[in-house]
């Protein structure tokens, strides 16, 4: 489970290099106007007229759908799933250190490096 451990948290990692390049931190919040994904500045959310850039544009696309997912999973949302994951891999290995690792520890572990199956050094033997 270590290596698996391991490697989760380097796919955190890019993950979190990703949003944060991605934010430009003065364009934290994402929404959509028009169809598009916009990004809006937290504190320019009153004067997004003004202030808002296109994430996405591609006449024709995305549709009103994708518009809305990729707004809706932004870099603030995926830094916060970064976040949440972390913890959840700190209280694990807490918890492991004291009790020791049980299947229930190995089953999470391996449901939160599904989604990163695609990935290289990705192994089978880690598929849930």
């Amino acid at each position: 489970m270590d290596e698996l451990v391991e490697w989760l948290r380097a796919q955190l990692e890019i993950d979190e290099e990703i949003a944060r390049a991605a934010a430009h931190y003065e364009a934290g919040n994402w929404t959509t106007k028009g169809g598009h994904p916009v990004s809006v500045a937290d504190e320019l959310v009153e004067q997004a007229d003004t202030f808002e850039r296109v994430v996405v544009f591609d006449e024709g696309s995305p549709s009103e759908e994708q518009a809305h997912h990729i707004a809706e999973h932004d870099p603030a949302r995926v830094l916060r799933e970064i976040d949440a994951k972390r913890r959840i891999i700190g209280r694990i290995n807490s918890h492991a250190a004291v009790m020791g690792r049980d299947e229930v520890h190995g089953d999470v572990l391996r449901s939160l490096a599904l989604p990163y199956a695609d990935r290289p050094g990705y192994e089978e033997s880690w598929r849930p």
